[in-house]
């Protein structure tokens, strides 16, 4: 059976309308959500990731995320043809191991726990596909990474792109 490594934030987890709403509270901005883009900030202003990094940090702050469209159904029938993992590059933001296993746990029943990793490095994973936002995670992959379309990638080519579920649906099932 094949592997299928799919990862949490941006691509089943709705992590950015929570992000951004919490960097303009934070910060009294207006930032729109393609103004917002992480990545940029690691090297235009550092300062300001690192504080964003640390309301990331907060325990909950993952525990209410919304799910991405489609994505619940779409993984359920994956299931039934390839053996699927979640993983998560959790080691950025070590205190949200809890908050994520238990979001895991009521949004994805389905996923064994066995089935989830967290991680840093995600070289380490063994499968036949990735789904990922971040394109570096698939540098040193030995499969195929599908690339999710978020914000912070648009400019990013070099791998097969999928902008939404249905897409991932038609590609692999």
């Amino acid at each position: 059976m094949k592997r299928i490594a799919i990862d949490m934030d941006e691509v089943i987890a709705d992590f950015h309308p929570k992000m951004l709403s919490a960097v303009n509270a934070h910060f009294s901005l207006t930032l729109t959500h393609d103004e917002l883009n992480l990545f940029r900030l690691r090297h235009e202003k550092p300062d300001m990731l690192a504080e964003i990094m640390r309301l990331a940090g907060h325990p909950e702050f993952f525990a209410d995320l919304a799910v991405i469209a489609d994505s619940q159904r779409v993984i359920g029938e994956l299931s039934k043809q390839y053996e699927v993992f979640i993983t998560t590059a959790a080691m950025e933001v070590p205190t949200s191991f809890n908050a994520k296993f238990r979001w895991l746990n009521e949004h994805f029943p389905q996923i064994k726990p066995s089935n989830i990793v967290f991680c840093g490095n995600k070289s380490i994973i063994n499968a036949d596909y990735m789904i990922d936002d971040n394109a570096h995670n698939f540098v040193d992959f030995c499969g195929e990474g599908l690339l999710y379309t978020a914000p912070h990638n648009l400019h990013v080519t070099g791998y097969r792109r999928v902008k939404n579920w249905q897409e991932i649906e038609t590609l692999l099932l």
